[in-house]
């Protein structure tokens, strides 16, 4: 490498680069800087990129929304799920306000934090921003696949966190995510006072089956044995945009293929919702223009669609205010419910993973094996009867 001092006051540094593959062209490197150190820098990493194919000319001539929106194109033909892709197009919307007009090779790490920095500012939620960093992530992957970058700027960013406030820390256990006995017997007697069809069914079989909203919608008869009593989870629905267009895609993961065991009340339920549709299906089925018979446990009278994950998660909010519960929730919190029923009936973790259909023990430790507020004194108790004297012997009380 040599360097030289110009006429203007700042340094050059020159190297030749490795010759083009094909046309076997000499290919300079020339690098200015206040600092003979930084041009030189600016030399060996030019080096660098160019010894490792990176394509910098390309890369300095595509804009981040273009490359963006090329990157989605393939990736939404990678078997993901509608609701992914919804969300991965509005964070890319949301990543285009900052990064839309900059080039894919200039911009940098510092620049990403930057954004997630911002977004942290704007008092974004932390689902927002973590899914702006892990979509930002996939493009820049893409972009070193094509060799375009060298690095990948996302990499090692951090994601801002508010800390907790002595109050928020100790109003925590407000926000536990599971009805307690109580709570649970107030919901379902309002399915039963103030619930609509299929209310009660439907919101009895996800708390004492554990089942995912999605899945539920997508159960068909034929998952379903009565004389077995099991129902096999084999797949899950997704909302789109009106009942006629809705979409059944395989679960979450590999591990949420599973058979559930029923018991005979469950059975019963069932059985009931089987006899009434066949009697809606008789009524209906000739009267109206279009009836969509595929099997499925609940649909809508009329024509035989059945119903998106949307309309119950709605039906379960209006249930819990209707019954005056303090936790407003969709219908995840009887999913939340469900295992920790099975956690105080000393279940063991292993089966309550198989039973929800969950990856890792960790995932069920960290959402759901909260145990009740009846527990905790319980614990407590039991403490205090075991162990109660040798406190007082030596705590001087």
């Amino acid at each position: 490498m040599k360097c030289r001092k110009l006429p203007n006051g700042k340094w050059e540094c020159y190297a030749e680069g490795p010759r083009h593959p094909i046309t076997n062209k000499r290919n300079p490197v020339r690098k200015q800087s206040d600092k003979k150190t930084v041009a030189m820098q600016k030399v060996k990493a030019a080096l660098k990129e160019l010894e490792s194919g990176i394509d910098e000319k390309t890369a300095n001539g595509i804009l981040f929304s273009d490359f963006a929106k090329d990157w989605f194109a393939a990736y939404q033909l990678t078997g993901v799920k509608n609701n992914t892709l919804v969300s991965r197009t509005s964070s890319i919307n949301l990543l285009n306000k900052y990064l839309g007009n900059l080039t894919i090779g200039r911009i940098s790490h510092q620049t990403i934090q930057d954004v997630l920095t911002d977004l942290f500012r704007q008092e974004k939620s932390k689902s927002t921003i973590v899914h702006a960093k892990v979509t930002a992530n996939f493009i820049f992957q893409h972009a070193c696949k094509l060799n375009l970058r060298l690095d990948n700027p996302v990499r090692n960013t951090i994601v801002p966190k508010k800390r907790q406030t002595v109050e928020e820390i100790e109003s925590t256990e407000l926000k536990e995510k599971f009805f307690e006995q109580q709570e649970l017997e107030q919901f379902l007697a309002a399915t039963r006072t103030h619930g609509l069809i299929h209310d009660q069914e439907w919101f009895l079989l996800l708390a004492f089956t554990g089942m995912r909203v999605g899945e539920l919608c997508a159960l068909r008869w034929s998952d379903v044995s009565f004389e077995e009593k099991k129902i096999r989870i084999t797949k899950t629905m997704e909302s789109i945009k009106g009942y006629r267009s809705y979409q059944v895609t395989p679960p979450k993961t590999t591990d949420s293929i599973r058979t559930i065991d029923i018991d005979d009340n469950i059975v019963a339920t069932l059985k009931q919702v089987k006899r009434k549709q066949a009697e809606n299906k008789m009524k209906y089925q000739l009267q109206a223009d279009e009836y969509h018979d595929q099997n499925y446990l609940f649909t809508r009278p009329k024509n035989g669609y059945p119903y998106s994950p949307r309309v119950l998660y709605k039906r379960c909010i209006r249930l819990c205010e209707k019954a005056g519960l303090t936790k407003i929730e969709g219908p995840h919190i009887l999913r939340h419910t469900h295992v920790t029923m099975l956690t105080e009936a000393g279940v063991e973790l292993h089966v309550i993973m198989e039973r929800v259909g969950h990856v890792n023990a960790q995932t069920t430790r960290n959402i759901y094996t909260h145990i009740s507020s009846h527990k905790k004194k319980e614990a407590a108790d039991l403490l205090e009867n075991r162990y109660g004297e040798i406190f007082k012997a030596y705590s001087g009380s």
